[in-house]
């Protein structure tokens, strides 16, 4: 056989092969969004820098060694929004603060864009909660969509926020 023949067979082995073999499911690869828990969750102190993402249809907030959990089917609500903070550290815009003709003052017109994101939720003895996270603009959307996907509710969809399951077997009235 010639060189030709021999990469013409190859090539069509190759082509028929690649149609015969099953196509794999592509693994979703969840969003890791490095974040700071302002306030709200069970067990973690306020200002908390850590990592966000959503698995197994929960909300995972790592910090540490140590992590929350929060189911999404017990998110009744989330909440994204835009804001802004100041680029300019806190000693540093102190200290600018002493510059001669306000000088200092400048700096601190210098601001970085974030997002929030607030969610509502039931713990598992029924009690609302509420946490509030801000990680870098552009990240909230995604982990919203994410939560809505994975089972959370939030009252822009059209749902009610009362429609939610309450953890506990019987609603109390």
């Amino acid at each position: 056989m010639t060189l030709r023949a021999t990469s013409v067979l190859f090539g069509a082995a190759l082509l028929f092969g690649g149609l015969a073999a099953p196509p794999g499911n592509a693994q979703e690869v969840s969003l890791r969004v490095k974040a700071v828990h302002v306030m709200g969750l069970a067990g973690v102190k306020d200002n908390t820098k850590g990592t966000l993402n959503i698995e197994n249809a929960q909300l995972h907030f790592v910090h540490g060694k140590a992590n929350s959990d929060v189911s999404a089917a017990y998110v009744q609500d989330v909440v994204t929004g835009a804001d802004s903070r100041e680029s300019v550290g806190k000693t540093v815009g102190m200290m600018s603060m002493a510059a001669p003709y306000g000088g200092g003052r400048f700096l601190s017109l210098f601001r970085t864009k974030i997002d929030t994101l607030t969610i509502q939720y039931r713990d598992s003895n029924g009690g609302l909660h509420g946490a509030i996270f801000t990680m870098p603009a552009g990240a909230a959307d995604r982990i919203k969509k994410d939560l809505v996907a994975q089972g959370a509710h939030t009252a822009g969809s059209g749902e009610s926020a009362r429609t939610a399951p309450t953890p506990n077997k019987e609603r109390k009235q």
